[in-house]
């Protein structure tokens, strides 16, 4: 399109764009427009006047015409002209930045790699460099996660770990504040990988009014890559847990093929599954299960392997750190009434060393029974009455227990215990649970993932044939085999249940992952929802041990404690503590620095912002810094600090939380310090944000095919010492045109209609 607008125009759009329109018309052809005007108005008269063979019609149209042949004629007369600021040759500076980051190896553009347009072009012999030097003095820098000055072309090494195009914009600004600058020609890819953004680099250019243009190198599509973009795990479970892992995986030439997704676990492959590659250019997601065994911070990489043909196979990898603990989680279970449900869901899993279900069961009025406890004052008044000793343990199970057994302020602990401690909450069937229990319009309705009806007190025995929805048969809780197919059909085999609880409908943002039919139709067997920082859990049966002491069920099966397990272990997940730190990003390069963050709370999780938080760092070789984190202003109980690794490895940081001479609580977590690989992510040319940049700040876009331009271009950016070029307008080839096509529309149409 620019070459058709040039060719009718005669100058490029860019010279419009920026130049002004004037006449420079001499004083002699002041007379010869008059006469023209003159002519013009006689010959309307007499077109006006005519008669004979010619329509009122026909008579507009010729003397339209006219006119407009008089008015192209008027327009060259008076010698129109673009009045453009040109710069002075060698008077400014032009700031060349090169993309040095790895990147740049990749060869998308035929067999070349991106390198090959930098080595060809701004060579010492290349074109673009010879066109640039005649008119700028040029300065030359390389840019990667740093920005430094360029002495020689051949001192690119194309090894930089990252893009940062922001912050090289701001150290050419900064090097050359105080020499007149034209403009920044970048040359890359465009995959900038600044984690704060371009808006803070180019609002001081714009303001400066110094253009920034963006040379884009390679395809805005690889032909042949796999990608595993993104994986998304926890940060920290229990021991011996089964971790579902989703990973966002996309292809393009390879969709619908098989593959294989590896996980190391420091090396030694621990999981190995085949997945179908998503159709070209659409991201999808893939589930893939870890054991998670061995305790400690674990280094896990997701692999898949590379493809023959296969542009760039770095970003077939991902890492991820996962702290498996060896602790005790406790649960607390209160139970209304004596039921066989409470004795078989603390056999499932007394087994398992990382649960600890404190059971607190109503013999009769103010009398309890209480296993598994601490000590002899825990519980030793009933349920617990205080936030101290309700926020202490990790997750609540309500049995079959009516709603006026509690306080008001007791449901509103059990409701904050879920939204301000985080903790997890299942509600379980029962005649004394959900609205037959009264619960319905409570606060802990609110938090529940069910709608309950507050008319419905009804009992309602239903039988139910227990099967997971689509949600629930990939939810890794709900696994009763080694496969998912395999789950799927041994969830078939199960005896049916049975409910008094009929409950139909969940709240908008539930999960439903399991559903019972029976005779009166479906409904919710088990459903969740988080709940401020928590999350809440229904469900409505009353006998889920029959699936341990039916009949069809043999003494060996392990489905009921198996499952049993699996939810106690997820209720409990990600539960925090009353520190709770982090850190962004969780994995750097070596003296890349990173954030810490710890959330403070007090025992009742109440934001604490007069804390003292120290985080103590151990790197890999044993050296130990501490780091002190300020208190955030703006948000309660948040506190930040930054910190830098000097080698790689896992690095451990404590943080301890103190008030005066009171401990609030430690939170642990690790820092992986190692090579990226992030500029082998999403390494297709980016030329939406490339022409951003050129946007913003009043540059231009280029690809290597109309770079040649460039120098033109930037001659006219207005910067600097500047003379006026007058670039002549009335011999434009589209007024010549516009000319004979009107002469040729008055002869047709005459000869059209017989006026010739």
């Amino acid at each position: 399109m620019e070459s058709i607008f040039e060719f009718l125009f005669k100058y490029r759009p860019l010279l419009f764009e920026r130049g002004d329109f004037a006449f420079s018309a001499p004083r002699g052809v002041l007379p010869v427009a008059l006469a023209l005007m003159i002519g013009s108005v006689v010959i309307g008269w007499t077109y006006l006047r005519a008669r004979g063979r010619s329509r009122p019609v026909d008579r507009a149209v010729l003397l339209g015409t006219r006119v407009l042949i008089f008015a192209v004629l008027l327009f060259c007369l008076f010698r129109p002209v673009l009045l453009v600021q040109a710069l002075v040759p060698q008077h400014s500076y032009l700031a060349v930045l090169i993309d040095d980051s790895r990147s740049m190896h990749i060869a998308d553009d035929g067999a070349e790699p991106r390198t090959a347009f930098i080595d060809q072009q701004l060579g010492m012999q290349g074109e673009l460099t010879r066109s640039l030097e005649d008119r700028f003095r040029l300065r030359y820098y390389r840019f990667s996660d740093v920005a430094r000055r360029l002495p020689e072309l051949n001192d690119l090494a194309y090894a930089g770990r990252s893009t940062r195009i922001g912050d090289a914009i701001d150290f050419v600004r900064d090097d050359l504040s105080g020499s007149p600058l034209s403009g920044v020609v970048v040359v890359s890819d465009g995959g900038d990988n600044s984690p704060d953004g371009m808006a803070p680099s180019l609002l001081p250019m714009k303001a400066a009014g110094v253009p920034v243009y963006a040379v884009g190198l390679g395809r805005e599509r690889l032909e042949r890559d796999v990608q595993l973009t993104r994986v998304e795990t926890p940060r920290t479970v229990l021991q011996g847990s089964a971790i579902a892992v989703d990973a966002i995986v996309s292809a393009n030439g390879y969709g619908g093929q098989q593959a294989v997704i590896d996980v190391e676990d420091d090396g030694r492959i621990v999981s190995r599954d085949t997945i179908t590659l998503p159709e070209d250019g659409k991201p999808a997601t893939v589930r893939v299960k870890v054991a998670a065994n061995e305790p400690g911070p674990r280094r896990f990489r997701f692999r898949i392997a590379p493809r023959e043909g296969e542009l760039v196979a770095e970003n077939n990898v991902q890492d991820a750190v996962i702290v498996v603990e060896r602790r005790r989680e406790k649960i607390l279970y209160f139970e209304g009434e004596p039921r066989f449900e409470l004795k078989f869901i603390r056999r499932a899993v007394e087994a398992d060393s990382n649960l600890q279900v404190v059971a607190l069961q109503r013999t009769a009025d103010s009398k309890f029974l209480r296993l598994d406890v601490d000590n002899a004052d825990e519980l030793a008044g009933g349920f617990p009455k205080t936030r101290e000793e309700l926020f202490s343990y990790r997750a609540v199970i309500l049995g079959s227990v009516e709603a006026s057994f509690f306080s008001h302020e007791q449901l509103q602990m059990l409701a904050e215990f879920v939204s301000r401690r985080g903790g997890g909450l299942l509600a379980l069937g029962g005649r004394n649970a959900f609205s037959q229990g009264g619960y319905a319009g409570t606060p802990l309705a609110e938090a529940l993932p069910v709608v309950l009806d507050e008319r419905d007190r009804a009992l309602h025995f239903v039988e139910l044939k227990v099967r997971p929805t689509r949600a629930g048969s990939t939810h890794p809780a709900m696994q009763l085999a080694e496969s998912e197919q395999a789950s799927v059909a041994r969830w078939e085999t199960l005896p049916p249940l049975t409910s008094i609880n009929r409950i139909t409908a969940v709240k908008p943002g539930a999960t439903t992952l399991l559903t019972g039919a029976g005779e009166t139709g479906e409904q919710v067997v088990l459903a969740y929802q988080r709940y401020g920082r928590g999350a809440a859990f229904a469900m409505p049966i009353q006998d889920s041990w029959l699936w341990q002491m039916h009949a069809d069920v043999p003494l060996e099966d392990m489905t009921h404690e198996r499952l049993w397990r699996q939810l106690l272990r997820w209720l409990v997940q990600d539960v925090p503590n009353p520190v709770v730190a982090s850190a962004a990003p969780d994995q750097v390069s070596p003296a890349e620095s990173f954030t810490i963050t710890a959330e403070v709370d007090d025992s009742s999780f109440v934001r604490v912002n007069d804390a003292s938080v120290i985080a103590t760092v151990t790197a890999p070789d044993g050296t130990v810094s501490e780091v002190p984190l300020e208190w955030v202003l703006a948000r309660d109980g948040e506190y930040r600090g930054r910190y830098t690794p000097r080698e790689p490895g896992l690095h451990d940081i404590r943080i301890a939380a103190r008030k005066g001479d009171v401990s609030l609580g430690e939170d642990r977590i690790w820092v992986n310090s190692t090579e990226s690989n992030a500029e082998y992510f999403d390494a297709h040319l980016h030329s939406d944000l490339l022409k951003r940049i050129a946007d913003e700040t009043g540059g231009r876009y280029y690809t290597p095919a109309t770079v040649k331009s460039l120098a033109e271009d930037v001659r006219y950016t207005g910067r600097g010492d500047t003379v006026t070029e007058r670039k002549d307008l009335w011999d434009m080839p589209i007024v010549f045109l516009l000319l004979v096509s009107l002469i040729a529309f008055e002869w047709v149409y005459r000869r059209a209609r017989g006026l010739a």
